[in-house]
């Protein structure tokens, strides 16, 4: 039961780390919002962490990377970094979570030692998570926010993206493999801990056993 566990909060976190990646490299982030006289349905722009896309009916999509970062919101500045951090610590929680699992042969002899690195995948996967939920809440605040106030143009309304559903969605599973990988530490350090402690008194007993003595025998010719 333990090794499934720790082996569905690895595929969650694997998971986790491909929505990360989809998340940040998606340009639907924030979306034309026909209201008004916006209501030009024939063509939806999409903007995203990098680039923004327009989309027209029976036109190929057409995509453009943003020429300097200074143009950009503050939102999106801020998510750019926070987004690839994120994928840095989802990569490194994959890799520390399976030197820590029971069914590797990493540090196989130091069962605290596995326990520790099992940890430390844990607490990377939950912090990678709060990195996604942090720009993709930002940002859906400023949808929001813009989208209701009178001061800003209905042509330059935008609304919540998929990309950002993605990314809650995100955050979730990395919490939920994190959580996982946490809970898991506390059982399994008691258990190698009794077992270290049982084998010493084990074989502190046989070693007291007359049968185990070469020279009983000999005490007693």
């Amino acid at each position: 039961m333990r090794a499934k566990l720790e082996i569905l909060a690895l595929v969650l976190g694997a998971v986790g780390l491909v929505g990360t990646v989809a998340v940040t490299a998606l340009p639907m982030w924030k979306v034309t919002a026909f209201i008004g006289s916006n209501i030009i349905v024939m063509e939806a722009q999409w903007e995203g962490l990098w680039m923004a896309c327009i989309r027209q009916a029976d036109i190929r999509m057409q995509c453009k990377i943003y020429d300097s970062l200074l143009i950009l919101p503050g939102d999106i500045q801020a998510a750019r970094g926070l987004m690839c951090v994120s994928i840095t610590l989802a990569v490194l929680a994959v890799l520390v979570s399976v030197c820590g699992m029971r069914s590797t042969d990493c540090l196989q002899d130091h069962s605290s030692g596995k326990n520790v690195i099992l940890l430390v995948g844990g607490c990377l996967f939950v912090v990678s998570g709060l990195a996604t939920l942090i720009p993709v809440s930002w940002t859906t605040h400023s949808i929001i926010r813009d989208f209701y106030n009178p001061m800003v143009l209905e042509s330059q309304k935008r609304e919540i993206g998929q990309a950002l559903y993605v990314g809650f969605a995100t955050f979730l599973v990395l919490l939920v493999a994190g959580v996982i990988l946490l809970c898991r530490y506390g059982p399994r350090q008691r258990k190698d801990e009794e077992d270290e402690t049982y084998v010493p008194v084990e074989m502190s007993v046989l070693e007291r056993t007359p049968s185990s003595n070469p020279n009983w025998k000999s005490q007693y010719v």
